[in-house]
């Protein structure tokens, strides 16, 4: 019997954005009230509109005068000063034929309709301002509600809050937010062969690197990571790990064991605890990757994706598939960034039947060049990369060419903002 046909990108692309559609339709994302002050990162369940004007009064754009614009005539006109208005406070209605001190921020008195700036000015005597410039009615004022409205929809909802947005809720007296609880991820690796950090290293055994990256990967998008450990190869209890994890997370992600060696048993835990979606890309690295879904005992379903154990295909399958996932289950929609074309500084002569994510670096001069080594083993690769490009299936390169390239400082930032109010 002929192989089946691994699947490509742009289908598994497809087919992964209808499951969690469908996934989030019958299991609706949760949500929680947070301090506005706590709020970096969260995704917006409801939309913010403003219960005041911001600023909630005219005011001062300098540190000057307010001035009635009709007392000032030709540049040299001398007026008192009748007033002096710090932030913070309320002036009286200013007088006829003078001004008031004023400082930045702080409300222009009724009555005044300028105010000028204090260096094209000068205190001929005490109390007494010479005005040097022309002046104009409306100048250096901040009018009240200039930046938001009553009633003005500042944030909306699916929207990631960012600094500023913390600093808009803020300045419209939003206290607390709305905001979808952060996708709780359940990350195990498998294999025989995987040892910690800081234990013996003893022979035919390497240290586990994919626990570190996909627990790091996982933060970087904004969701809460939890470590499961290392389920050993072996069918039962990798069956009873997945079964645990369900009951506890959203998604669970596996590394290694998903190929098709005596050793590898997730693809068949995965079946019998839920149901597969589909297996096997037609892509390099990541070929082995598995998307499907794990029973819990209420009747509901956990997400699973299980990524290849060799680090540098774990770290390209996240990337590309678990990340826009993690998007969705935060309370985004289905999105993926925007490859930007470059001029290539390296020959690619050996075309795969596979579309092809190699690690490359920015030359500073619009052009890309690759690291040496490749091979879906060599993790340093990915460190010292900025960047991967997208070579499609049966592309060469020779030095010239322009070829697709993602960054990856923006495939390791939380996924963007649906929309802006």
């Amino acid at each position: 019997m002929a192989p089946k046909p691994l699947m490509p990108l742009d289908e598994a692309w497809a087919r992964l954005r209808d499951l969690v559609a469908q996934h989030v339709a019958s299991y609706p994302l949760q949500t929680e009230t947070v301090d506005s002050f706590d709020a970096l990162g969260r995704v917006l369940a409801q939309g913010l509109s403003s219960e005041v004007a911001v600023p909630p009064l005219d005011n001062s754009a300098m540190d000057g005068y307010a001035v009635r614009a009709a007392d000032l005539g030709a540049p040299g006109t001398v007026l008192p000063v009748s007033q002096r208005i710090a932030a913070g406070q309320v002036g009286v209605e200013l007088a006829p034929g003078t001004c008031a001190r004023i400082f930045t921020g702080a409300p222009v008195p009724v009555g005044a309709d300028a105010v000028v700036m204090q260096e094209h000015t000068e205190v001929v005597s005490e109390g007494q301002v010479r005005f040097n410039e022309p002046v104009s009615c409306g100048q250096n004022i901040r009018r009240a509600g200039e930046d938001i409205a009553v009633g003005q929809a500042v944030l909306a909802a699916g929207l990631r809050v960012t600094p500023a947005a913390m600093g808009v809720a803020a300045s419209v007296g939003a206290s607390a937010l709305s905001v979808y609880k952060p996708a709780r991820v359940g990350v195990l690796t498998t294999g025989n062969e995987l040892v910690m950090p800081g234990q013996p290293l003893p022979a035919g055994a390497i240290y586990n690197s994919n626990r570190h990256t996909l627990r790091g990967l996982v933060q970087s998008c904004g969701a809460q990571a939890r470590d499961l450990g290392v389920v050993p190869d072996d069918l039962a209890q990798t069956r009873a790990a997945l079964r645990q994890a369900a009951e506890q997370h959203d998604l669970v992600i596996t590394s290694g064991g998903v190929s098709v060696g005596e050793e590898d048993h997730l693809r068949a835990a995965v079946m019998a605890e839920g149901g597969l979606e589909f297996w096997a890309l037609a892509i390099k690295p990541g070929k082995p990757f598995v998307c499907g879904w794990l029973n819990r005992a209420d009747g509901s379903r956990a997400l699973y994706m299980g990524l290849p154990g060799n680090p540098v295909a774990s770290y390209v399958t996240f990337l590309m598939l678990v990340r826009p996932v993690l998007a969705m289950l935060s309370g985004l929609p289905w999105s993926l960034p925007q490859a930007v074309t470059l001029t290539a500084q390296f020959a690619w002569p050996k075309a795969d039947k596979r579309r092809e994510f190699v690690r490359a670096r920015l030359d500073g001069q619009g052009g890309v060049s690759l690291h040496p080594h490749q091979g879906s083993g060599v993790l340093s690769s990915a460190a010292w990369a900025d960047g991967l490009v997208d070579l499609a299936p049966g592309q060469t390169v020779v030095p010239g060419d322009r070829v697709a390239y993602w960054s990856l400082a923006e495939l390791l930032q939380p996924a963007a903002q649906s929309r802006q109010a």
